[in-house]
């Protein structure tokens, strides 16, 4: 494997290391945007009108775009992704005991694959909500300790021995002790956070695991590692609007990280709420703009919804379209799905299919099986929310919504080969 694509590899299982929640996904991506001369902004100050390159976060999301050296009316170019994944996540009133064991109360987030979370060790991370005086501060925690584990039921106590049905409300519960007496929980955790226990006004806490991310196989070409969906796509989408911003074309490109893809997007920091367009409003703006300049902006750009793809199984290929065989290691995948489960049309799959050339890059064309449920991405949701053309494409993997999941090594730089092409498109 070329040491390029080696690196480019182990960036990523650095990247998913550093950012076991969608809060720590903001942070590890707005220091790489800082580190390349990008400027944090706050939606609640006066943006500067000159041009440069910026970002803002709201939650768990996060908006960057560069307005270096392209004019006042030059369209978007838009890489959007999300920054959660599927997990057991922390109750309000977590402490429980049964048994003799002591117990944190866990709920699952999103699709997770549940069984995949049994008998991993578990550290904790999220956000704390932290009185200080007569105001509300936000404090980032993460505890990579083996805290937590979900043990599994021994196959001997199992009715059929045929696996266990695992019940989200009574069998999910992280044992954390033995014995009668333990401290809270959210105790524990403020202590870890180096904030009073009775500080603590409300917390966003979820569980990760806490293997590292590794290279795998004989010739590491395979990344093994949590939280792929859809870091994999954050990690691509950084590395490809760094790239774009140091050879700027005619089109502004722009990064957009959503939370809550997981649980519908629908929230005020979800693909469903107005940071885009309000964010890619005051952009045209801050530039001399107004409202027509922006609906005309809108309405020459382009958005490609990175989320990751069903790459075919190899213990399970009759769960695949015969026709549509998906190989880890063998390029960014196209997603088209007649119902709109993708937002990808042919002037979308077009715009794609010219970047990954221009990239050098092969691409594959994704189609779900008719007869089993498709998935969605925040492809359809930004599409309908802002009138944008929208293509939906990622990059091949095993295990979506495991604890653990699994993609090909060439494929993290292929991706943001492709992505920083459909930034900036050669013309």
């Amino acid at each position: 494997m070329p040491s390029t694509t080696w690196a480019d590899a182990q960036g990523l299982c650095t990247f998913v290391d550093a950012s076991p929640s969608p809060f720590h996904v903001c942070a590890t991506v707005s220091m790489l945007l800082t580190g390349n001369g990008f400027t944090e902004l706050h939606e609640t100050d006066s943006w500067p009108g000159e041009p440069g390159r910026y970002f803002l976060v709201r939650g768990g999301s996060l908006i960057a775009w560069s307005t270096e050296g392209v004019g006042r009316t030059a369209p978007f170019r838009i890489v959007g992704g999300h920054t959660d994944s599927p997990n057991l996540r922390v109750k309000q009133h977590p402490d429980l005991s049964s048994a003799g064991w002591q117990l944190v109360g866990l709920e699952p987030y999103g699709g997770a694959w549940l069984n995949s979370w049994l008998d991993r060790d578990l550290g904790i991370s999220g956000r704390l909500s932290v009185r200080v005086g007569n105001t509300v501060e936000e404090k980032l925690v993460r505890v990579d300790e083996p805290i937590l584990r979900v043990p599994q039921l021994a196959i001997h106590l199992s009715e059929d021995r045929k696996g266990v049905h695992l019940d989200p409300q009574r069998h999910l519960n992280g044992v954390w002790g033995v014995g009668t007496e333990r401290r809270s929980f959210i105790d524990f955790v403020a202590e870890r956070a180096e904030v009073p226990a009775d500080a603590v006004l409300g917390w966003e806490l979820m569980t990760h695991d806490l293997a590292p991310s590794a290279l795998v196989g004989t010739e590491q070409d395979l990344v093994s590692a949590p939280r792929l969906d859809n870091q994999g796509t954050c990690y691509a989408g950084t590395q490809a609007l760094l790239s774009a911003a140091e050879r700027p074309g005619d089109q502004v490109p722009v990064l957009a990280l959503f939370d809550h893809e997981e649980v519908g997007s629908m929230s005020d920091r979800g693909a469903f709420s107005d940071l885009l367009s309000t964010v890619l409003e005051r952009i045209v703006l801050g530039r001399g703009g107004g409202r027509e300049e922006f609906l005309q902006t809108m309405a020459g750009s382009i958005c490609a919804s990175g989320d990751m793809a069903h790459a075919t199984h190899p213990n399970y290929p009759d769960r695949h379209e015969p026709a549509h065989h998906i190989a880890v290691n063998g390029g960014p995948v196209l997603k088209v799905n007649q119902n709109l489960r993708y937002a990808t049309d042919a002037a979308g799959a077009g715009a794609f299919a010219l970047a990954c050339d221009q990239a050098g890059v092969p691409l594959q064309r994704y189609v779900h099986r008719a007869d089993l449920p498709c998935g969605s991405t925040i492809g359809p949701i930004t599409a309908s929310r802002t009138g944008l053309s929208t293509v939906d494409v990622g990059a091949a993997q095993l295990g979506m919504h495991s604890s653990r999941e699994l993609m090909g090594a060439r494929d993290v730089r292929a991706y943001s080969d492709a992505l920083a092409a459909f930034l900036t498109p050669t013309a």
